[in-house]
């Protein structure tokens, strides 16, 4: 049995394993593909779900974005759909400021338990700030 994160090199890969590969329960996987336009296992003709390379791939990214970058559904949606327009990382050389404003504008998409109330509100008004100064510089 491979390690949590270790794709074995098939085509094809059923739901036990893909759970193993992944580290989350079957049904949890059966709700990621409601919620993931992404994730498309193909069946087979006994009615088994049957995962491409491709489709355990986003799943291990959405388990990230989920469980660790604590992400809700919807944020994690949004980070794969720019992802997938090659919008996820920060490569025009601005210092990482693009992607620093990307991170204050996840805050919606992010799961904000584990941000006391205060800290939610001078996030909220640094992202104001920012945004105020990126349409100056802009305009300019």
């Amino acid at each position: 049995m491979p390690a949590r994160g270790e794709i074995p090199n098939k085509l094809y890969f059923r739901i036990g394993e893909v759970s193993d590969i992944v580290g989350v329960k079957p049904y949890v996987l059966r709700y990621w593909e409601t919620e993931f336009p992404d994730v498309k296992p193909t069946k087979s003709k006994s009615g088994q779900r049957l995962y491409k390379r491709r489709d355990v791939e986003s799943l291990l990214r959405i388990r990230k974005l989920l469980y660790e970058e604590k992400f809700t559904i919807n944020g994690a949606r949004k980070r794969l759909k720019d992802w997938g327009r090659g919008e996820g990382h920060s490569s025009d050389g601005d210092g990482g400021e693009s992607h620093q404003m990307e991170l204050l504008s996840e805050a919606g998409g992010r799961n904000k338990s584990n941000i006391p109330h205060d800290g939610r509100k001078v996030l909220l008004k640094v992202r104001k700030d920012l945004e105020s100064l990126l349409k100056l510089i802009r305009e300019e």
